[in-house]
């Protein structure tokens, strides 16, 4: 259908709310478009977006409509990130990480909900909880830090950013390596440890000012990838962060985890949303140019050669391998009532963000060999898809690594089925 929203590709089952919603995505898209080469060109966030998405009302996209937001949800989330990553994915990939924050609202308040807070703590709680969705709605950029120089081989983010009580708050010392809009979010979401734990109790947040004392950026990187998202990260020198700025109650960030269906960042599946929607966008450029391209001595359309026919087949099959994939990750995700398991649920999206995102390579690289030497340079759609879509293949995580856990988990699942039926 002509009139059909870009988001409409991915999320086809669109409610009238959700085609209001995907409706002020589909604005922003024609600008997105027309800047995205300048921005791979220069590596750099196109600081007039900031604006752009704020007058666009879409910086409180999933934040409840109580707290000011558009009321959206996971699947507004990937069908916005999709729709932009068709236009500008180094755009589409900083908007998901400012919208990850919510789940720093949202999480909080469904474990109080749950009864999973001491009495005492709850104010606290609450009060970081809807101070995060709150600065969403009001058109606050926040950029999510979590991910470190530091790594870990039994872990994909290891924290080793460190939380130290100081009177009236705390004193965060650490360094992050990898989080867009570093430079251009109002606020960085940081995630630390609270310094005399060693485990998972001890994880905290933070809302970091941009220009706090101490906030520091590291250095620009060269690097495949989305290349305009501004990702080098910060560094953090005793930075004082007051009180009512932090959820730095211990056990906190476990019991927020107990009543997610995703990911430790939130909403991560989004994030592969922008991927699919790179490849969308490099498949439609190419099949365009191709059927409008001719032979010289046939008349007949490059795209109708054998060579490029097997080539656009491979390139349609990988495409739809990734929205499977997603579409499935999509629904495990946001259907009521639950039709997985949490357990289920995580071993599911292991192994279909490495699936999603080797598939939405191979369609850029589809794209590149369909094209010839002609297309065979940094900047355009095809030489910008080839490196933006690289970065899915070692982002978080690589597929192996995917697999390879959830295998673990249900290997892990079946043995623990197994020893529950011993009888004694």
């Amino acid at each position: 259908m002509a009139d059909r929203l870009t988001g409409e590709r991915l999320v086809n089952d669109m409610t009238v709310d959700e085609k209001s919603r995907a409706a002020l995505v589909e604005q922003v898209l024609p600008v997105l478009r027309a800047k995205a080469e300048q921005a791979d060109a220069d590596g750099a966030f196109p600081m007039s977006h900031i604006e752009l998405l704020r007058d666009a009302g879409l910086m409180g996209l999933i934040v409840p409509e109580e707290y000011g937001g558009l009321g959206g949800t996971l699947r507004d989330l990937a069908a916005a990130t999709y729709a932009m990553g068709t236009a500008c994915p180094s755009t589409a990939l900083s908007f998901f990480f400012h919208n990850t924050s919510a789940s720093r609202g949202l999480l909080p308040l469904e474990a109080i909900e749950s009864g999973l807070f001491a009495d005492e703590e709850i104010p606290v709680v609450r009060a970081f909880a809807e101070k995060v969705l709150r600065l969403m709605s009001g058109g606050t950029w926040l950029a999510n830090f979590a991910s470190e120089s530091v790594k870990s081989s039994s872990a994909n983010i290891a924290i080793a950013t460190t939380a130290v009580a100081v009177d009236g708050g705390w004193e965060l010392t650490g360094e992050k390596s990898f989080g867009c809009a570093t430079g251009v979010a109002d606020y960085y979401l940081v995630t630390a440890r609270l310094d005399g734990y060693e485990t998972a109790d001890g994880l905290t947040m933070f809302l970091v000012p941009r220009d706090a004392a101490g906030v520091t950026e590291r250095p620009q990187w060269d690097g495949l990838g989305m290349r305009g998202s501004a990702n080098h990260g910060i560094k953090l020198n005793r930075v004082f962060i007051p009180a009512d700025d932090a959820l730095a109650v211990p056990g906190a960030f476990v019991k927020m985890l107990q009543c997610s269906r995703g990911s430790f960042v939130g909403n991560q599946l989004a994030i592969t949303a922008v991927y699919v929607g790179a490849a969308q966008g490099v498949y439609d450029d190419t099949l365009d140019r191709l059927t409008r391209k001719t032979f010289a001595d046939t008349g007949k359309s490059i795209a109708e050669s054998p060579m490029h026919q097997v080539i656009i087949g491979d390139m349609t099959e990988r495409l739809e391998t990734a929205y499977l994939w997603l579409r499935r990750q999509l629904l495990l995700e946001t259907c009521e009532p639950p039709i997985a398991t949490k357990s289920e649920v995580y071993a599911q999206w292991r192994i279909a963000k490495g699936s999603i995102c080797q598939a939405a390579f191979d369609v850029a690289m589809g794209a590149f060999k369909a094209s010839g030497t002609s297309s065979a340079t940094m900047n355009g759609v095809v030489g910008r898809a080839v490196r933006d879509l690289a970065m899915g293949l070692v982002m978080t995580f690589p597929p192996e690594r995917g697999r390879l856990e959830a295998a673990s988990v249900i290997t892990s699942n079946k043995a623990n089925e197994l020893f529950a039926s011993v009888k004694v």
